[in-house]
């Protein structure tokens, strides 16, 4: 990686990025094998393996089907010392580039537990999609705080308002949405099968 994009990352991405790449070596794939396995070009690959280019929410999902994990399973790996109680203002997030979603990991990153916890940030009008789930059969809880926000799951458009809560176990696409006028806050409590 070129020193003055090191220097212009986040101290996150630049982890991210050295992450992405090291997973791609421990699998033995190549750009091309792993371009064919998440259906990203080799050359946004190699970007963003090399730091050059922050990944979008949509990228990271692939990333993250590709190599069986979930996206905050995926970010805690790049978090140094894992703590058992971690403070809000030691909750990594990480912003979308193109939609400007905010992603924050509340859950303490461990290995060994099943369930963790994110909080999300969908800014009025966003759109977030997901072409597969990260683990094949994942339950989700959504939690509205705030907003509303349409999910589409399993081809069926939910609408979610302030304390709705809707579960579900992830086998396809996802499609998050805004419609506005505020910004949809939520959390979303993620159990491995």
């Amino acid at each position: 990686m070129r020193n003055d994009l090191a220097n212009e990352l986040e101290p996150v991405d630049a982890r991210l990025a050295a992450r992405l790449a090291a997973l791609r070596a421990e699998q033995g794939w190549s750009l091309d094998a792993l371009a064919e396995r998440s259906g990203i070009s080799r050359a946004t690959l190699s970007r963003l393996e090399r730091g050059e280019t922050s990944p979008t929410a949509s990228l990271l999902g692939r990333l993250c089907t590709a190599y069986g994990r979930t996206m905050s399973g995926l970010i805690a790996e790049v978090e140094t010392d894992p703590p058992q109680l971690l403070r809000r203002a030691d909750q990594p997030g990480w912003t979308d580039p193109d939609s400007g979603f905010r992603r924050r990991s509340v859950s303490p990153p461990a290995t060994g537990f099943r369930g963790e916890l994110v909080e999300g940030v969908l800014p009025a009008g966003a759109v977030v999609s997901y072409d597969t789930p990260p683990i094949h059969g994942i339950e989700q809880h959504v939690w509205m705080l705030d907003g509303t926000l349409e999910l589409l799951v399993d081809d069926l458009v939910h609408r979610l308002g302030p304390g709705d809560c809707l579960r579900y176990r992830l086998f396809g696409p996802t499609r998050f949405h805004c419609p506005g006028p505020q910004p949809a806050h939520y959390v979303i409590a993620l159990c491995k099968p």
